[in-house]
């Protein structure tokens, strides 16, 4: 069975990480709701997971804002009859000496990275109590939420919080039935990565591409990740396969940070 006829809520759908996940999730037999800031790009995304056979629902919503977090599970909910799974993808990265952080920059980033998870759990939570059922919250860690990396700091702290915040939920409400895991990706060739490196270029005076060579050659496995390998992981997470596990935040990036 699997998760055919579940349905998923997955945010920062429209691109990367999160399209990927919300593909894989839609070829496992889940319908999505996407949830991102980009309409175009949403309705990209869905048109690919109405390809696939399944429902697909847009939304717009700032994860850091919980009114639009919660509006987005209840949209989710009504729309496709039904609410089973969150992964709570959303985030951003910060590349900046420890020295140079200015309170504007971390606000932001604890806002989208750290309240964004949390308002996820709490909504997908209480929608899955309402309803009296079991329920699936995925969040969005990293390798740099088990070790702190350098020029990336504050994105580290960010990621550990999302551990903490894992592991406390997990704790919380699993008399409910409900489990809390989190995956943590390494160097995915995405987006994001494009921007760390360009911003450490700045910073170091590297070259560009430099900085993600670099870390792609430390990579045990010999290659840079894909967002459909972090998928493959979210996959089991969501199905029925990882139904004894919780709390949980498991490494996938091909061998570069060991724990």
């Amino acid at each position: 069975m699997g998760i055919s006829g579940k349905v998923a809520l997955v945010t920062g759908a429209a691109q990367g990480i999160g399209k990927a996940i919300a593909l894989r999730l839609a070829r496992d037999g889940a319908d999505i709701a996407l949830v991102d800031l980009n309409q175009e790009k949403l309705d990209t995304a869905a048109a690919e997971v109405r390809a696939l056979g399944r429902r697909a629902v847009t939304c717009i919503a700032d994860v850091s804002q919980l009114q639009q977090v919660t509006e987005a599970v209840a949209f989710a909910e009504r729309e496709l009859g039904g609410f089973d799974i969150i992964v709570n993808n959303a985030g951003i990265a910060q590349v900046q000496a420890l020295l140079d952080v200015t309170p504007d920059e971390v606000d932001r980033i604890m806002r989208i990275n750290v309240q964004g998870t949390l308002w996820g759990i709490q909504a997908a939570a209480k929608t899955f109590k309402k309803r009296g059922q079991k329920g699936k919250i995925i969040n969005a860690c990293s390798i740099a939420g088990h070790d702190g990396f350098a020029l990336l700091g504050v994105y580290s702290a960010t990621k550990f919080a999302v551990r903490a915040l894992t592991q406390a939920a997990a704790k919380e409400l699993a008399a409910d039935g409900i489990t809390v895991n989190a995956y943590c990706p390494g160097v995915v060739g995405t987006d994001m990565w494009t921007e760390i490196d360009k911003r450490m270029a700045e910073v170091t005076g590297a070259e560009l591409g430099a900085t993600y060579k670099k870390y792609v050659d430390g990579i045990a496995l010999g290659r840079a990740e894909t967002p459909e390998d972090v998928a493959g992981l979210v996959s089991f997470l969501a199905g029925p396969d990882a139904d004894y596990m919780t709390g949980q935040a498991p490494l996938i990036d091909g061998g570069l940070v060991y724990r």
